[in-house]
């Protein structure tokens, strides 16, 4: 609607719903001029789904449905389709290769055996045939990750168990690995990076100057010798009555109400304010009614105390948290009867509110600096409690503070003022409001968290870029980026901080440029963000938005992982693909590393299935280029793959987050799940885990004292054994104490295989076994039922087996193990790559070709 006529003195509207930022916008009458006029710049509109806090106004309908701003904002998440997650792109990926390869792989080995389909052993060319061709299926079996899906779900759904510990509540499964790959968080400023809850930072007076950190207030002490100005400040960021004032020097003061400026300051808080603060018992903590302004005033006058109790203001803890809200703003509206109130209005920039106590009535006000002091004659100082005439130095020092305050502080500003009025006057008007005293100046603002800082530098290290994006005004945002540390690393903020209507006059070349230096983005609305996001994405950053209005349902439901605050509206969660419970940047970074581990986690799966299943391959393939038997049957090719692809494999998914997890930069959109140096190490370690298996199988053959301890040329001629005369019988080649042996080395070599996968690179004396009990306990259970099927009758006849021997035990233990010595080095040569070094040498620029040493 556009306004046409005021009803009252002013008209103001929260817009929260549609900007995010809390501070409500005045309207008027007038056209608006402002070029490229976002929604808070446009004050003569009032949009479908705000809240008119005060005033009253007539206007008339201009835009009704889609043509309204929540209209747009539902219009552009219509236009928003969902797009696949870089984790799912690359399993996909990796699922068709990994296909096509064990396919390739299994006619090969069909291929190979052909020689061996006319064994007299299979009875005929077709049993042979059919027989590898078992052998290809089960290998084809064994060689498929089937538990991929499900160790990638339950790591998932483990992380989004330990994120909602963190206060990080996931709505979607796979965006909790998005977030490990995540290259830019763009973050809303106002509740996420700061607290939402306005306070008073400083209070100055004269005599000296007084600033509280409650608010900074700014009182003048004495004016004798010319005037001091002292700053008191105020601890606490919450609406919650508690807090120190501390003078200029840091001292804490002990009776605050014994300070006359503070006092009346106390007084004016209380008395010339329309807000109310309340204890939430379910909540568990304080809420505001009102304007946060005005509601940061009444903790202030709450810290304050009252004045002739010694027990102040330990004497106030006693209370109930509900008696403590208001309780001094409570006694203060007893001590005085309100008689009259004048209105805040525009060009007034002031409220003013007449009081009586004991017959004796009083005028206090408050407004913005400008107009509180330029109404002022006097002033109170605060060592004394005299009133002295407001001089040209005074004025001048106090005006000099409120520049300091509203100017490199971008402290939002008010000043208090009081007059002794006629005690038969029982109205107010304009003139009234002059020759006032002056009481002091209160700068308050929406405090930084405390662990804000720690989690910016955090994303810096781990190469994530923050982008502050708000609705608020640029100054005020860069002085909050320089407090977080959002600006640590920069010099020149010029090229950094853009507002959206700057952004978008620059060229498309320059824009591009600036996208990839900008740390702030001021004066949004939820087109801009839509747009910020989508040319992130297209310059292949992977990209995080937060957010809470209606406003932020656009972009949240674009990026590549939406973050809602918890305390925002509905529209925005179901938009989300991840809630924050306490509106937390920190939450988010907690769950990046979160993100990050998972991601470890479903490589080292992938890892070990790989290698695992590389080394059932390489297993079959040497046994019949060697020419020997079967060194596995199918079915215990099948046993192998569930005890591996079983526990130990789900196990993998409790691995906890390496120590440097968040020292690493991000992953590329486009990284393969398995790199070359990485494919090159499941090579290794499956080439060895064959190897090992065909080596325990012809080891009982040759060596044990408990197998016939054949020559070697003679296991290669097994299949013309019932050809030529022999000093063994030809049945010693269906003996099952071979393949047991083999089956064995293969399950016991994978469990050492799975230690391994504790950590990518890290070794096992830095991450030991035990720091992941369920792997432990899922390698013990693993054992257990393999023991099982090799003791128990009736099983080892299922499974084509036979108990071992000590002696047996040992060879196997000992082919085994150095799987773990081969994975070290391997380990160490990832975390010290030296081949990159002699790569290096050989591009020094007296080696290069003259087309590449120019290109250089």
């Amino acid at each position: 609607m556009r306004m046409i006529e005021m009803l009252s003195n002013q008209v103001r509207v929260d817009q929260a719903i549609l900007t995010g930022e809390s501070s409500s916008v005045e309207k008027e009458l007038k056209i608006t001029t402002t070029s490229n006029a976002v929604y808070q710049d446009k004050t003569n509109i009032l949009f479908s789904g705000t809240v008119v806090v005060a005033g009253r106004a007539r206007a008339v309908v201009v835009g009704v449905g889609p043509n309204t701003a929540m209209g747009s904002i539902r219009d552009s998440m219509l236009r928003t389709e969902d797009e696949a997650t870089p984790l799912k792109k690359k399993l996909d990926e990796f699922g068709t290769f990994l296909a096509k390869v064990i396919a390739g792989i299994c006619v090969l080995v069909w291929i190979v055996n052909i020689g061996h389909f006319r064994d007299p052993s299979h009875g005929g060319f077709l049993s042979g045939a059919i027989h590898y061709f078992k052998i290809a299926v089960a290998l084809a079996v064994a060689a498929i990750p089937e538990g991929l899906p499900a160790v990638v779900t339950t790591c998932l759904a483990l992380g989004t168990k330990r994120m909602a510990r963190l206060n990080a509540i996931v709505r979607s499964l796979p965006s909790v690995e998005t977030l490990g790959c995540t290259t830019v968080i763009c973050s809303d400023k106002t509740g996420t990076l700061t607290t939402n809850i306005m306070s008073v930072a400083k209070v100055q007076d004269d005599t000296k100057l007084l600033f509280t950190l409650l608010s900074n207030v700014c009182v003048v002490e004495s004016a004798n010798r010319g005037p001091v100005v002292s700053e008191y400040s105020v601890s606490g960021t919450t609406y919650a009555p508690e807090g120190i004032i501390f003078d200029s020097t840091g001292m804490q003061l002990d009776f605050p109400a014994e300070l006359p400026c503070l006092l009346h300051m106390a007084m004016c808080s209380a008395l010339c304010n329309e807000s109310t603060l309340q204890y939430n018992p379910d909540k568990g903590n304080y809420e505001k009614i009102g304007e946060s302004t005005e509601v940061a005033l009444r903790v202030l006058a709450e810290k304050v105390g009252l004045p002739g109790f010694n027990s102040m203001p330990s004497a106030l803890n006693m209370l109930t948290k509900h008696e403590r809200a208001s309780y001094c703003n409570h006694y203060w509206e007893e001590q005085f009867r309100k008689i009259h109130v004048l209105e805040f209005s525009r060009d007034r920039k002031m409220m003013s509110v007449l009081c009586s106590r004991n017959q004796m009535h009083i005028l206090f006000s408050k407004g913005a600096p400008e107009s509180i002091i330029s109404r002022c004659s006097t002033i109170l100082c605060n060592s004394d409690g005299s009133i002295v005439p407001l001089t040209a130095d005074i004025r001048a020092e106090l005006d000099s503070r409120f520049n300091s305050f509203a100017g490199k502080e971008t402290l939002r500003c008010l000043a208090l003022a009081l007059k002794w009025m006629p005690s038969i006057q029982q109205s107010l008007s304009f003139d009234d409001e002059k020759d006032l005293t002056f009481i002091g100046l209160v700068g308050m603002l929406d405090p930084p968290r405390d662990e804000v800082r720690n989690a910016m530098l955090s994303c810096m290290t781990a190469g994530i870029r923050v982008i502050v994006v708000t609705g608020d005004n640029k100054s005020t945002a860069e002085s909050l980026c320089r407090k977080i540390g959002a600006f640590d690393q920069l010099i020149d903020f010029s090229e950094h901080s853009y507002t959206a209507s700057e952004f978008e006059e620059l060229p498309p070349l320059q824009q591009t440029i600036a996208l990839q230096r900008m740390a702030l983005f001021t004066r949004v609305e939820p087109s801009h963000k839509r747009i910020l996001v989508e040319a992130l994405q297209h310059q292949n950053e992977v990209v995080a938005m937060t957010g809470d209005g209606v406003n932020d349902a656009p972009a949240l439901k674009k990026a590549d992982i939406g973050i809602a605050m918890g305390s925002g509206t509905a529209v925005a969660k179901s938009a989300s693909d991840m809630v924050l419970a306490d509106d937390n940047f920190a939450s988010i970074v907690a769950a990046v590393a979160e993100g990050r581990a998972i991601y470890n986690n479903t490589k080292q799966f992938i890892r070990y299935m790989i290698s695992s299943n590389i080394g059932e391959v390489v297993c079959i393939f040497v046994a019949a280029v060697l020419g020997i038997p079967d060194t596995l049957a199918p079915v215990q090719l099948l046993w192998v793959n569930l005890v591996t692809d079983g526990l130990p494999a789900t196990a993998i998914g409790f691995n906890k987050q390496d120590s440097d997890v968040m020292r690493a930069k991000p992953r590329k959109v486009n990284e393969a799940v398995v790199s070359g140096w990485l494919f090159f190490r499941y090579l290794v370690i499956g080439a060895y885990v064959g190897l090992a298996t065909v080596a325990g199988f012809i080891w009982w053959f040759v060596y044990s004292d408990g197998g016939p301890k054949l020559p070697y040329t003679e296991l290669m001629n097994f299949d013309t054994c019932p050809t030529r005369e022999t000093t063994y019988p030809c049945s010693i080649f269906d003996d099952r104490h071979p393949s047991t042996v083999s089956m064995t080395v293969l399950v016991v070599v994978e469990m050492f295989n799975a230690l391994n996968n504790l950590s990518e690179n890290q070794s096992l004396l830095v991450i030991p076994p035990w720091s992941n009990m369920w792997l432990v306990a899922s390698i013990i259970i693993t054992m257990l039922l393999h023991i099982l099927i090799l003791y128990v009758h009736p099983l080892s006849i299922l499974f084509s087996v036979t108990p071992l021997s000590w002696a047996d035990w040992t060879v196997v233990l000992y082919l085994s193990l150095p799987v773990i010595v081969i994975d070290e080095v391997l380990k160490f040569f990832s975390r010290n790559p030296v081949g990159f070094r002699f790569r290096l040498w050989f591009r020094r620029s007296d080696l290069l070709p003259k087309k590449d040493l120019h290109e250089k």
